[in-house]
């Protein structure tokens, strides 16, 4: 290990401490210090000092040249010995890599959270002392890429997902100097041993059949498999392209986004009875009660005219809604709805509000991408806590 012994020049420090501010003269002891301790080391590394001739030299002295090393009370810039042969490397700045490592992670871990690119840059500009443009931010976020990329891209053919969630969601991405509209498409699955996990996610221009095809055809060659049941909303695109996709695979439309349907037809005044009875239908346990009170609800309104329109999305969409029912008992709650693939989404828009306006198709991949993993990573976190 290298031992330090330094002959500082006073003169300088001195000099720093009576005509500048205290972060001068913390930045001027530090850059003695370092440039102390890169000069002890390549005495070490020579094995000989200054002027001293020794028979297990290594290597000769070759001057210094300048390099800046940022640090958290800004940019410091240090005088590097060198070698003739170029293979002394001081340790410093290897040291303080792992600094700059750190120090670019927290700022992904900004981004990810959904702080914007402006806020990170100004941050920065707090820590550091250092104008550091927004084009600088954002090349550090394509760290993320690789990372998200192996992720998005992993297998799927080691578990079996009997139960799969889909749904899409709209953001605002720049595009050829105009702002589109593009749609995000998100997959989510429970296991055979209950547990959930993010399958994957699509950026699209828009949600169609097409669309959503190219993304089942992604997730079936990553090695998914026909899952039993597919729980999503009542989009067209969507239904075609489970049944083209999925050949087999039952489709089970959100119970919660079809009774919104229903009570979105009825009026607001006097409709306090038919709207307990769509409740007591889908509240029943079993499949013949559910079919029973369905088929009493519809007796008891039908020909009433201001009920028309309720009741016909009811019978027009009742069996698709009903689907959890052919499953165990103690899944159906989880699987009757796409309850737990909204959350998600949630807190994907709470991270993208901020942004408001994604640079590129690829920045909102990643930023996506980045929530998902990290919302995935909390859950299985948490569910290992439990488990103890």
């Amino acid at each position: 290990m290298t031992q330090l012994q330094f002959s500082l020049d006073m003169d300088v420090l001195k000099e720093s401490v009576m005509n500048s501010n205290i972060e001068t003269v913390i930045k001027s002891a530090i850059v003695l210090v370092l440039n102390e301790f890169m000069e002890k080391e390549r005495d070490e590394y020579l094995q000989a000092t200054s002027y001293e001739r020794s028979t297990e030299r290594r290597d000769y002295r070759n001057g210094y040249y300048e390099r800046d090393l940022t640090m958290s009370i800004g940019k410091l810039t240090l005088k590097v010995p060198r070698t003739r042969n170029g293979e002394f490397s001081p340790s410093v700045f290897e040291k303080y890599a792992r600094c700059d490592q750190a120090f670019v992670l927290s700022m992904l871990e900004m981004v990810v959270n959904g702080v914007s690119t402006r806020k990170v840059t100004h941050i920065v500009e707090q820590l550091c002392g250092e104008n550091v443009s927004k084009s600088f931010v954002s090349s550090l976020t394509q760290k993320l890429d690789p990372i998200m990329n192996e992720w998005a891209n992993r297998s799927l053919n080691t578990t079996y997902y009997p139960y799969v969630f889909v749904d899409a969601m709209y953001i605002k991405v720049r595009e050829h100097q105009s702002v589109v509209s593009k749609a995000i498409y998100i997959a989510t699955a429970i296991t055979e041993d209950d547990k959930r996990e993010i399958l994957g996610l699509s950026v699209d221009h828009v949600e169609s059949y097409e669309s959503w095809s190219r993304f089942f055809q992604h997730l079936k060659s990553r090695g998914l498999q026909s899952p039993k049941l597919i729980i999503s909303d009542a989009h067209q695109g969507l239904q075609k392209a489970i049944q083209r996709e999925f050949i087999g695979t039952s489709w089970q439309r959100c119970n919660v986004h079809f009774k919104r349907n229903i009570f979105d037809k009825l009026p607001k005044k006097d409709s306090t009875e038919i709207r307990f009875m769509i409740k007591r239908v889908f509240e029943a346990i079993t499949v013949e009660d559910i079919r029973k009170f369905k088929d009493e609800l519809m007796e008891q309104f039908s020909g009433i005219s201001k009920y028309e329109k309720a009741l016909q999305i009811l019978d027009e969409g009742f069996e698709d809604t009903i689907q959890y029912m052919n499953f165990p008992e103690p899944i159906r709650k989880h699987i009757r709805s796409t309850n737990s693939l909204e959350r998600l989404n949630q807190e994907v828009r709470r991270r993208e509000t901020v942004i408001r306006i994604f640079p590129n198709t690829q920045s909102a991949f990643r930023l996506v991408g980045a929530v998902l993993m990290e919302y995935q990573k909390t859950n299985y976190e948490k569910r290992k806590s439990l488990s103890k």
